[in-house]
């Protein structure tokens, strides 16, 4: 069975997506997808609303990580990344998916600002992201446990979610807030990530995405863009 994710490494859900993909020595592809691409009529029978990553599979498409995540447990169960106890097993469902609504999506309103050199939202925008972030980021941490993995003591699809979210919640805070609002919050994410890090998956997808950042780089230098 030949499997294709498709999109780019600069998104973390495409990298939590991969992570899972390595995690389970599942063999697949790798198609990239650029914005452009994403518009076409080809991506958007995979990817309706032109998101990324989408899978390509012998049975056809599938769009939305969390998805792709489930699909992937079900058709190579070992090694696992959910628990077999279906309680455990929600659990870090919870984990992954209230991080992703409430702090990565949250975190979002300003990643253009933060990392894209778009110019600053109002200051009430702003304003209402960083409210939203003080009260969701307390809310995350009594969830998780960190005992050294973030649903407990064994390495899960959490661990996916958290290792490519945390960071750029983290990054984008201090930059527009002067403050990384994760770390205030008691999380000590850069820890954590030297802890995932070390492991292959995480190595592939760090080297990948710094590979395609230059290629970015020098792609927008030779266009004539000066950061």
């Amino acid at each position: 069975m030949t499997i294709t994710l498709c999109g780019f490494s600069l998104s973390n859900y495409y990298n939590k997506t991969k992570m899972v993909l390595l995690e389970k020595g599942v063999p697949f592809d790798e198609e990239y997808q650029d914005f452009k691409a994403l518009q076409g009529e080809a991506a958007r029978a995979a990817s309706p609303i032109g998101k990324v990553p989408f899978l390509k599979t012998p049975q056809g498409p599938l769009c939305e990580s969390a998805v792709i995540c489930e699909y992937l447990e079900q058709i190579a169960p070992e090694p696992r990344l959910l628990p077999a106890d279906p309680w455990a097993a929600a659990k870090v469902r919870e984990i992954a998916l209230f991080l992703e609504l409430h702090l990565e999506l949250v975190a979002r309103e300003v990643f253009g600002q933060a990392f894209f050199g778009a110019p600053p939202t109002s200051d009430s925008h702003r304003a209402r992201v960083r409210r939203l972030l003080e009260r969701n980021i307390p809310a995350f941490k009594r969830l998780t446990r960190f005992a050294p993995y973030v649903a407990g003591d064994q390495f899960t699809l959490a661990d996916c979610a958290a290792y490519v979210h945390l960071p750029v919640v983290a990054m984008a805070t201090k930059i527009v807030y002067s403050e990384d609002l994760v770390a205030a919050h008691g999380i000590d994410w850069k820890a954590y990530g030297k802890l995932i890090a070390a492991r292959p998956s995480a190595q592939r997808v760090d080297a990948d995405r710094k590979a395609d950042q230059a290629r970015t780089l020098a792609a927008a230098q030779a266009s004539g863009y000066k950061a």
